[in-house]
């Protein structure tokens, strides 16, 4: 690891030795209840990175409400972001992904988020309570991004793997939270907490676990990677994952199964 820059998966104790080093932005998206942060954290309410227009509801907002929701939080290009939520991971890689999305690759996610953070005795303190606001420009990145058309134009690509993250009764039809039940024709399903080793506190697994979970599936890194789940919130975190494991082309869905499987015109498999 250079000296002023951490990586994309970065250790508790990693992050506590870079508190207070400038041009770093913790961002937690834990519940807002929560009574105990990482000192000098700015919490964001995890419906700012969301835009719902029913049935679909985890779209991306537009490019002028990112500006502005990135500018409120003092970020730069210089700037770089570490994420943590409560959840697993989740929330704090649909942010990750977000700022893929705008062009802003200076990013980390905290292994284990706030559970690593606190049951490893780590500094709590209290938030940011002011934060300048700076001009940020979105340069939007739609190499991140797989739309509907972008998905249903290569739905038999064999250079093109999907994987769904939702767990395996939504994925057969079984649980049902859209119009229809089932997945997007030819999707593997690899549940995004997989990835999760709870005996060590909710980190990620070693990364030739990992890669033995997507490699097996047939999620290789010489393909494309789709993810999605409900929302793009679950599929978002295995997004990530597969950054880390060095996966040079992988795009999230954000419409995910609230758009997909509401539109009486796709096809479905269950």
């Amino acid at each position: 690891m250079s000296q002023d820059r951490l990586p994309l998966i970065v250790e508790p104790a990693a992050l506590q030795a870079a508190l207070g080093r400038g041009g770093i932005l913790i961002v937690d998206l834990a519940q807002a209840h929560y009574p105990s942060r990482i000192p000098g954290s700015v919490h964001l309410d995890y419906t700012q990175l969301v835009s719902p227009r029913p049935p679909a509801t985890g779209l991306l907002p537009d490019a002028a409400q990112l500006g502005a929701l990135f500018s409120s939080l003092g970020l730069t290009a210089d700037t770089h972001v570490v994420a943590y939520d409560d959840e697993g991971g989740a929330k704090a890689c649909r942010l990750l992904w977000t700022l893929d999305v705008v062009g802003h690759t200076r990013y980390s996610l905290l292994n284990g988020g706030l559970t690593a953070w606190l049951n490893e005795g780590h500094a709590t303190g209290d938030r940011r309570t002011e934060i300048a606001a700076t001009p940020f420009t979105v340069r939007m990145n739609r190499d991140a991004i797989a739309d509907k058309d972008y998905i249903l134009a290569h739905l038999h690509d064999p250079a093109t793997v999907l994987v769904d993250c939702r767990g395996h009764s939504e994925y057969a039809g079984l649980d049902v939270l859209a119009q229809r039940g089932g997945h997007i024709p030819g999707a593997v399903n690899i549940e995004w907490t997989r990835a999760i080793d709870e005996q060590r506190n909710r980190r990620l697994k070693s990364p030739d676990e990992l890669r033995a979970l997507y490699e097996g599936a047939g999620v290789t890194p010489d393909k494309e990677v789709i993810t999605y789940c409900q929302t793009h919130r679950r599929s978002a975190f295995s997004y990530v994952v597969l950054k880390s494991l060095g996966y040079g082309r992988v795009r999230g869905y954000p419409g995910s199964w609230s758009e997909w499987g509401n539109d009486p015109d796709t096809l479905i498999e269950q």
